[in-house]
């Protein structure tokens, strides 16, 4: 018998159909949003086959893959800066040796010409040097001929004088420093003297004493 509610009105018996128990969110075109990996796994495909696609024509032009290129050129880098080894290390010691023998063998032949020039320098003749024509002999005027021929010569500093001390026993000519030796070895010879001597009383840089 159908159940009465208490005002006496007759209750409806309940009748349960799909609607009653929904699933869960949208269903049909009104789904919801998408979650974000769900939405970029599209664009990841599509880079994905992107970047197969490019290494398979890279492939396809240059025989090899970038990563097996990059190897071969840091090979070959690294090949080029090794020392190259000779095809026998037996060959490459004897001709060091010999080399060595060589150098030793030169460097006393090259020694004395190089320490000769490292201490002494060449002399020079210095027409501008003081020159002192000094007349030993009684004929008068004779010092101040023989100056003329120097200042023909080209000297520019030429004196004629008398003596004021000792005189040697033939013509001679005097200098005081080494470096006046070539220009001493000069005068005599315009003068036709054949004695000179390095002297430290020599009144001059250098002096011809005229004794006949």
């Amino acid at each position: 018998m159908a159940s009465t509610r208490d005002n006496g009105t007759q209750a409806r018996p309940q009748v349960h159909d799909a609607f009653d128990n929904p699933p869960k969110g949208p269903v049909g075109v009104h789904r919801g949003p998408r979650s974000l990996p769900v939405r970029a796994l599209p664009y990841l495909l599509v880079v994905v086959l992107a970047v197969l696609c490019g290494l398979g024509l890279w492939a396809a032009v240059s025989g090899s893959l970038p990563w097996q290129q990059t190897h071969t050129d840091a090979s070959r880098a690294v090949s080029s800066h090794l020392p190259k080894r000779s095809a026998s290390s037996s060959d490459s010691k004897p001709s060091a040796e010999t080399s060595s023998q060589e150098q030793a063998s030169q460097e006393p032949s090259q020694s004395p010409s190089a320490s000769a020039s490292s201490s002494s320098p060449a002399p020079v003749v210095n027409r501008g040097t003081q020159v002192a024509v000094i007349n030993g002999t009684r004929i008068t005027g004779h010092a101040g001929s023989k100056r003329q021929v120097l200042v023909n010569a080209g000297y520019t500093a030429v004196t004629a004088t008398n003596p004021q001390g000792a005189l040697p026993g033939v013509s001679t000519v005097r200098y005081r420093d080494e470096a006046d030796k070539a220009t001493a070895q000069e005068v005599a010879s315009l003068l036709g003297i054949t004695q000179v001597e390095q002297s430290s009383v020599a009144s001059t840089p250098v002096e011809a004493i005229l004794m006949q």
